[in-house]
C-alpha cells in the first residue's frame, strides 16, 4: 500500500466521439507513462456490440453497466498505485460521475475534432464493430468537459505521437 503523501500515479480517461483516435492515443500514452492501458470497447457486453454493429446507438441503461466495469477497472489500477489509461468515449457527463464514482482522481483527456475529420478518420477505419453511421448521434450526445471536472481538452487533428506527447506533458504539468 503506498504512503498517503507519496505522489500516485495518475488514472487518465481518454474521450471523445468513435473515429477521435482514442484508442491509439490512450495506449501511446500509457507507453510513455509506463502504466496499464485498456480499451473501453473491450468492456461491452455482446449484446451491446450486436447492437451497435446494427446500427442502433446505446441507450442510458446499455452503458451503465459497461461504464461501471469500466470503472471498476480503473479504481483496481487505482488502488494498486499503478495508475492507467484507458480509453472510453464517456460522451456525457454523468457518464463520467459513473468512472469518477469508482475512481473518484480519474483525469479526463478529451479530444476533439471537426465533423469531417471523425468522418473521414471512420471511413478509413476497418474491423470495428461500431458503423460510421453511428457519429451523429454521438456529437449529438456529446457534451464538453466542465470546468469543475479534472481534465483538458486537446485538438485531435495533429497525429497520434503528437497528441500523445502532448497529453503526457499536460499530465507532467499537473501532477
Amino acid at each position: 500500500m503506498m504512503n498517503p503523501t507519496e505522489r500516485r500515479s495518475p488514472c487518465v480517461v481518454v474521450t471523445g466521439a468513435a473515429g477521435i483516435g482514442k484508442t491509439t492515443v490512450a495506449r501511446l500514452l500509457a507507453r510513455r507513462l509506463g502504466m496499464p492501458f485498456a480499451d473501453g470497447d473491450d468492456f461491452h457486453s455482446p449484446a451491446d456490440i450486436a447492437k451497435m454493429s446494427a446500427g442502433t446507438p446505446l441507450d442510458d441503461a446499455d452503458r451503465r453497466p459497461w461504464l461501471e466495469s469500466v470503472g471498476r477497472w480503473l479504481h483496481e489500477r487505482d488502488l494498486a498505485g499503478t495508475g492507467a489509461v484507458v480509453a472510453c468515449s464517456a460522451l456525457r457527463r454523468r457518464y463520467r460521475d459513473i468512472l469518477r464514482a469508482a475512481c473518484p482522481g480519474a483525469l479526463f483527456l478529451h479530444l476533439t475534432a471537426d465533423r469531417w475529420l471523425l468522418v473521414n478518420r471512420l471511413g478509413r477505419r476497418t474491423g470495428h464493430f461500431m458503423p460510421g453511421s453511428l457519429l451523429d448521434s454521438q456529437l449529438a450526445t456529446l457534451e464538453p468537459l466542465a470546468p469543475d471536472e479534472r481534465g483538458a481538452e486537446l485538438d485531435a487533428t495533429p497525429g497520434p505521437d503528437t497528441l500523445a506527447d502532448l497529453a503526457a506533458a499536460l499530465l507532467a504539468r499537473r501532477l
